[in-house]
């Protein structure tokens, strides 16, 4: 018995002594477990002070990479000096539709498809959609992306909505969020005139300071960077999206509707110079600091007021509304304007001269006046926003 009790003894001992040897292996465990999540906290939190950049800018550790781009126009834009660089132009300015309306959503449609046929992908493949246009609750997006069926977040920045789109797309995709997302805007010459000015009918005479609304829709498929290429994928240069710098409002205090060049070049200085300080660069950084839709009076007044400021932009600055025009051959006065004008240029001519080496970096400004039938008739100014685009070679 004596026996048979020391040897149960022993035997509890023993269980006890395993138990508390993997109570101590578990310990062990959670104190290292406890440590990767603290190192990995740490890691986190160098990460995210790495992405914030100065005040308003955010810089990408992983940048992510242009993927495709497709631009669809009108028969004007196509007249125009970058007529060769589009992808596909509309002779019929209805695109076979009813109402100018459903002509700029078919112009979306079009445009959305064709950046997927030239990336080989199916819209399944896109995670998130950024879109967005001039008209009142983005009606021309709603419409036009609908068959689609990709997630979408519609977006309104008034003419900056290229620069929105496209900074919230590669957020979400540094971010993790997403692998694969579409940016994409939209404007049409006569949904434009009929929501912000007069019918065509009317016939009404423009100002020398009033720009031409584009007709068009330019769309970019954005990558995680860190994805390697497609097999059967071209073998050109890349483009990578390295920062983006949000706007703030701007106010000059224009009330001319027919004068937004004016309304938004003190936004488009404000982001020029917040990127600047927040990336510690200036403006012998950039090839080129290419402007949404200022137009001939709103570069002057930008190259005016930089100039005050110390900064000398005259050498590297070119603007959208300026490059797709030609303002006395083509009747456009001030220059081109809309959604689709800094879209449709960016898709067309930037990025085919990054992605083949003649620019290595271009600081990409749309530009936005956010006015409204209802403000404009109520007397209130035009207050202006811009957003900054960092776009890097990656030749």
């Amino acid at each position: 018995m004596q026996e048979e009790s020391a040897a149960g003894m022993q035997e509890e001992t023993a269980g006890m002594q395993e138990e508390s040897a993997g109570m101590q292996e578990e310990s062990a465990g959670m104190q290292e477990e406890t440590a990767k999540m603290q190192k990995e906290t740490e890691r986190q939190r160098r990460e995210r002070a790495a992405a914030r950049a100065g005040y308003a800018s955010v810089r990408f550790a992983v940048p992510p990479r242009v993927e495709a781009a497709a631009s669809v126009v009108g028969k004007k834009e196509k007249e125009g000096p970058l007529g060769t660089f589009f992808d596909r132009a509309e002779e019929d300015p209805m695109l076979g539709k009813k109402t100018w309306e459903e002509a700029e959503s078919e112009l979306q449609r079009r445009a959305a498809r064709l950046c997927l046929q030239k990336a080989g992908l199916q819209a399944a493949d896109i995670r998130f959609l950024f879109a967005g246009d001039l008209l009142g609750q983005i009606v021309a997006t709603s419409f036009g992306l609908e068959d689609l069926g990709i997630p979408l977040f519609g977006l309104y920045g008034a003419c900056s909505t290229m620069g929105e789109a496209l900074s919230l797309a590669a957020m979400t995709v540094a971010s993790g969020f997403a692998d694969r997302v579409m940016a994409l805007t939209s404007s049409h010459f006569a949904s434009a005139e009929r929501q912000f000015r007069f019918p065509l009918a009317y016939g009404n005479q423009r100002p020398l300071s009033a720009t031409w609304t584009v007709t068009g829709c330019g769309c970019v498929i954005l990558q995680d960077g860190a994805a390697g290429r497609r097999p059967g994928k071209e073998t050109n240069g890349e483009v990578f999206l390295r920062g983006v710098t949000a706007g703030k409002i701007v106010d000059l205090g224009v009330r001319d509707s027919m004068n937004m060049g004016a309304a938004m070049a003190g936004a488009a200085l404000d982001t020029i110079l917040q990127n600047f300080r927040d990336f510690g660069v200036d403006e012998t950084y950039y090839d080129r600091i290419i402007t949404g839709d200022l137009g001939i009076v709103g570069r002057r007044i930008l190259l005016e007021l930089a100039a005050k400021c110390g900064v000398c932009l005259r050498s590297v600055h070119e603007d959208c509304g300026l490059m797709i025009f030609d303002c006395g051959r083509q009747d456009t006065h001030a220059g081109g304007s809309g959604c689709g004008c800094s879209a449709v240029t960016l898709c067309g001519a930037i990025l085919p001269r990054l992605f083949g080496g003649e620019w290595r970096r271009v600081l990409f400004v749309p530009t936005g006046a956010l006015l409204s039938q209802i403000s404009f008739n109520e007397g209130q100014s035009i207050p202006g926003i811009a957003h900054g685009v960092m776009l890097e070679s990656g030749i």
